[in-house]
């Protein structure tokens, strides 16, 4: 979820911006290319990270499947009225 909060930052790095004094202006100008691979490179992370927690999902499931449980079956139950009466 962190990485999604980085990918406006790499966006950043495609452009570049110029003042220019003399005319009292700014330029913005986007690399395209420069913009279309950071996107890929994000999406590519994102869908790594998705892996991994599908994965540690499927091991956890393994996990619980292979954890044995023993359950005693020996309860001695008694009758509160039987005990008054005796």
């Amino acid at each position: 979820m962190r990485i999604l909060l980085a990918v406006p930052l790499l966006f950043v790095g495609a452009c570049n911006v110029a003042k220019d004094n003399a005319n009292n202006t700014v330029s913005l100008t986007v690399n395209e290319e420069q913009a279309a691979n950071a996107a890929s490179n994000a999406g590519d992370t994102i869908q790594n990270i998705a892996k991994d927690v599908g994965n540690e999902a499927h091991n956890l499931g393994d996990k619980v499947q292979n954890t044995s449980v023993n359950v005693n079956t020996n309860v001695k139950t008694e009758n509160a009225a039987e005990n008054k009466s005796k």
